[in-house]
């Protein structure tokens, strides 16, 4: 849980607890002012992104580089069991928070500083921003890291999926494949910072929206390093007034002899700015071995009633459906951030409405039951506020369908991708079609381009049968999904008989993304049609060394090598493939094919006798069988298998013809 929400003023009039404080008066509450340990912070949260810039211009310069060390990268172990620098780092920031308390947020958070930046800012024009302290947007970030970092292992985990370590990955080629582009990332800033600043409070984003900050949050409650207090306190409420992440820290000393808010980021203010030096940074007891002052009953009732947190929350919720992926291009952190706006937006529409007077820090929207021009201002904005989320909710409606077909051919996509002059189906052709008017659709009710819909667009034409060409140019001019319209280029060449126009296509991709499996089986396949069998192996093979986990690149190599005779070769490729996945049928038929062509029969009547395993209905693998029964001499059991793929296909020609042959 975050800090306690209460209404009281920072100067408490409860009696001190030491002699010296009690003969004391209390002091008034301090203006939050610059400490000295606030410069130190300043500086270092500037050397932090000092070395992101120099991630950055390594990688610009070197062509590849470390990782991105952020938590959001640790994603790649809760989807696809990988290990890379943002897992290891972030595992290690939760594990010293487990000491020293959740420091990570207050000293080297790039967000932190935007955030403290940008209440600075409001600080020196004379505005303080006020903290909402909502008892249920505050469950937002524990919702969004159970979401986002442990929702995948459980659906994985659900499909039976092997969560077993794949691999690692702390190099990389592609940097900024994973974050926004420009645009995107400087509303994100605007909104995670100057908004979210401005109307959630100082750190507002840490404390309604940071998924990373609920897991340093939770694991702070057994951190034996925390913020404490001697009996030099004299309960003046300075402490409180300098804290930038809204906890009320003159009160959770006196109650408790030391701050326990998980809100707390150690950034130390309190204690560099205490006249009386009574705080300071050590350790002892833990939060979870303290108890309440007070009973539950007897606190102080919270600043805003269940009806308005009720409000809080369908807003939010609503608001972050609409947003999240609007026209492609609102990211997951930033819809948060904004929905957490646009719900405390509704609060104040909720309190012009029901009180007679509502101000801002800054603004005076409404004295004695009269609307104020700020107030009017207010009240248009937050109607084209609405009227825009009305619209984007229709979007996202038609959206969504057009997500849904267009996902329904994903196969398809693949397919295609893998073998371009494979003919498609008129069912695919049809729902190509189908999936393509809702695009137009959605493309029609937006008011601005949607991301991604030139390469969707160009997709879609292609498996309906339709010229894709403008679609691609386009696609790849807006840099959507350029490997794979590079890879449909390769395809429309190909339909226009420009087969070397598709080599180049296949090798420039094959050149820039070694790692995508589809350019090497479209070029490989492609090669072996045309009859090139031992460039087409080699093409297999080097996308496998590439892409080693691909059963259908190593199958392909097999067979390129058995039409060459290379059966020693072939053999290895088939075996590969199986390795990698033991359900591949057409491998372990073929295998056993190899092994039979070098006299291996016993193996490959073990390799067929599996096939059948797989497939008992297929007359072909038993036809098979026969053979390699026949070629070992065992002409009863050649004769049995016979019989058995005879009932399964009474007409099949070469069943009846090793019938007829058998001895009687």
């Amino acid at each position: 849980m975050k800090d306690r929400a209460c209404t009281q003023s920072a100067a408490d009039d409860r009696k001190p607890r030491s002699a010296a404080a009690a003969s004391a008066k209390p002091a008034k509450p301090a203006q939050a002012r610059s400490t000295r340990l606030a410069r130190w912070r300043a500086i270092v949260l500037i050397l932090v992104h000092v070395l992101i810039a120099a991630h950055i211009t390594h990688w610009l310069v070197a062509g590849e580089t470390l990782t991105p060390v952020e938590p959001s990268e640790a994603m790649a172990f809760s989807q696809h069991s990988i290990i890379n620098a943002g897992l290891v780092f972030f595992a290690a920031m939760i594990l010293l928070t487990a000491v020293f308390g959740r420091f990570f947020c207050g000293w080297a958070c790039h967000v932190v500083a935007l955030q403290d930046w940008c209440r600075h800012l409001m600080l020196k024009i004379g505005i303080t921003p006020r903290p909402l302290r909502s008892r249920v947007l505050m469950w937002v970030p524990t919702l969004a890291f159970l979401y986002m970092f442990i929702w995948p292992l459980v659906y994985r985990l659900w499909i039976g999926d092997d969560l077993s370590v794949r691999g690692t990955e702390f190099v990389t080629e592609h940097f900024w494949a994973t974050f926004p582009g420009w645009i995107v990332g400087g509303l994100t800033l605007l909104i995670c910072g100057f908004a979210s600043v401005y109307f959630l409070g100082a750190k507002g984003f840490c404390t309604y929206g940071c998924p990373y900050g609920a897991a340093f949050a939770a694991v702070d409650r057994i951190a034996p390093m925390r913020i404490r207090v001697t009996d030099a306190c004299m309960q003046c409420g300075q402490c409180t007034a300098v804290c930038s992440s809204n906890v009320r820290v003159h009160e959770e000393v006196r109650d408790y002899k030391m701050v326990v808010s998980p809100g707390c980021m150690k950034c130390q203010d309190c204690v560099s700015a205490c006249p009386t030096q009574a705080l300071y940074y050590g350790f002892g007891p833990i939060p979870l071995m303290v108890q309440p002052p007070k009973p539950r009953s007897e606190r102080a009732p919270a600043p805003i009633r269940w009806r308005e947190e009720l409000l809080l929350a369908v807003v939010f919720a609503l608001s972050f459906w609409i947003l999240r992926g609007l026209y492609g291009a609102i990211p997951f952190l930033m819809s948060i951030g904004a929905a957490g706006v646009l719900a405390y937006l509704s609060l104040q529409c909720w309190r012009l409405w029901r009180l007679p007077s509502v101000e801002r820090p800054g603004l005076r929207l409404k004295r004695d039951g009269k609307l104020l021009p700020h107030g009017r201002i207010f009240v248009a904005a937050c109607a084209l506020l609405l009227a825009f989320l009305a619209h984007s909710a229709v979007l996202q409606w038609r959206q969504g369908e057009a997500d849904r077909q267009y996902e329904a051919l994903e196969a398809a996509r693949q397919s295609l991708l893998a073998a371009p002059e494979q003919a498609l189906a008129d069912s695919t052709r049809l729902a190509a079609r189908a999936a393509l008017d809702a695009v137009l659709a959605a493309d029609d009710w937006g008011l601005f381009p949607i991301l991604g819909h030139a390469a969707r667009r160009a997709w879609l034409l292609s498996l309906a049968g339709a010229d894709p060409t403008a679609a691609i140019e386009a696609a790849l001019a807006g840099d959507e999904r350029p490997f794979e319209m590079l890879q449909l280029r390769a395809h429309r060449a190909l339909q226009s008989g420009q087969g070397a126009i598709a080599e180049a296509a296949w090798r420039e991709v094959i050149a820039l993304r070694p790692d995508l499996p589809q350019p090497h089986l479209a070029l490989g396949l492609h090669l072996a049609r045309r009859g090139d069998y031992t460039l087409a192996a080699e093409v297999f093979e080097s996308g496998l060394a590439a892409v080693p986990d691909s059963a259908l690149l190593a199958y392909n190599a097999g067979l390129a090598r058995a039409m060459r005779g290379q059966m020693d070769a072939a053999i290895a490729g088939f075996e590969t493939a199986l390795r990698i996945h033991p359900e591949y049928l057409e491998a372990r038929e073929n295998l056993g094919g190899a092994l039979a062509a070098v006299g291996r029969y016993d193996e490959a009547a073990a390799m067929f006798q599996q096939a059948i395993a797989q497939s008992p209905e297929d007359p072909a693998t038993r036809v098979l069988l026969a053979r390699v029964h026949l070629a070992r001499g065992d002409a009863p059991a050649a004769r049995a298998e016979i019989e058995a793929a005879l009932r399964l296909a009474p007409e099949h020609p070469e069943a009846k013809a090793i019938q007829a042959s058998l001895p009687d």
